[in-house]
C-alpha cells in the first residue's frame, strides 16, 4: 500500500509539474486531453486511480512519456529495471497485461514495454500525437495488429513498424499467449535539437 501511495504522489506532482511547464490551467489539460476537471484535482492531489488510457492521453497533451509521469528521480547511469517490480498499467479480463518498463533519456525518448497478450484479447489504443512511431517484436505465440482497420499478423520472431499517430489495436491470436516487446519512439520536445 505505501509503494501505491508513494507512486501516486509522484505521478502527482509529475503532472503538475509538466501541466505548469506547458502553462495548461486544469480547464485547458482537461478539455485537450478529454479528462474531467474533477479527475485532474484528484489526480494532483494524489487521490484516485488512473487508467492506462487516461495516462495516456495526458503524456501525450503534455508533450511528454508515460514514464516521465511515473517515474521518480534517476537514480544513476544505468538503471536495471525488472519486470516482477512493476505493476501492469493495464490488464485485461484474461490475463493480458502492459508493463511499461522504462522510458530512455534525452530530447527523443524511447518507451520500453513487455506485454502479454491471450488469445482473443485485445486493447484498442486510440491515436497518439504526430510523430509517435511504435515497433512491437514478438518473441514468443502470435498476435493481430490492427493499424487503420487494416488486420496486420505478426508471429514469433517478426517485429512491425507504424505510425502511432492513428487508431491501432493490439489483439491476442493463435492457440497460446503472446509475449512481446513494445517500443514507442516519442518525437523530440520542446527546444531540442534532434
Amino acid at each position: 500500500m505505501a509503494e501505491t501511495e508513494a507512486a501516486l504522489r509522484t505521478l502527482a506532482h509529475n503532472v503538475r509539474a509538466a501541466r505548469t511547464r506547458a502553462g495548461l490551467s486544469l480547464d485547458e489539460l482537461g478539455r485537450r486531453a478529454q479528462v474531467s476537471k474533477g479527475a485532474l484535482v484528484g489526480l494532483e492531489k494524489a487521490q484516485g486511480n488512473p487508467n492506462f488510457a487516461t495516462l495516456v492521453r495526458l503524456a501525450d497533451t503534455l508533450g511528454v512519456s508515460v514514464s516521465a509521469l511515473m517515474e521518480g528521480r534517476a537514480e544513476g547511469r544505468v538503471r536495471v529495471v525488472s519486470t516482477d517490480t512493476l505493476a501492469p498499467l493495464w490488464t485485461g479480463p484474461r490475463g493480458s497485461e502492459a508493463r511499461l518498463m522504462l522510458t530512455t533519456s534525452g530530447p527523443a525518448p524511447v518507451e520500453v514495454w513487455r506485454w502479454k497478450l491471450e488469445p482473443g484479447e485485445e486493447y484498442p489504443s486510440h491515436p497518439h500525437q504526430a510523430g509517435v512511431v511504435e515497433t512491437v517484436s514478438v518473441t514468443s505465440g502470435s498476435m493481430t495488429l490492427v493499424v487503420d482497420g487494416t488486420e496486420h499478423p505478426v508471429e514469433a520472431g517478426q517485429t512491425a513498424t507504424y505510425d502511432g499517430d492513428t487508431a491501432h489495436t493490439y489483439r491476442g491470436s493463435g492457440t497460446g499467449t503472446c509475449h512481446l516487446i513494445m517500443t514507442v519512439h516519442l518525437p523530440p520536445g520542446p527546444g531540442s535539437t534532434a
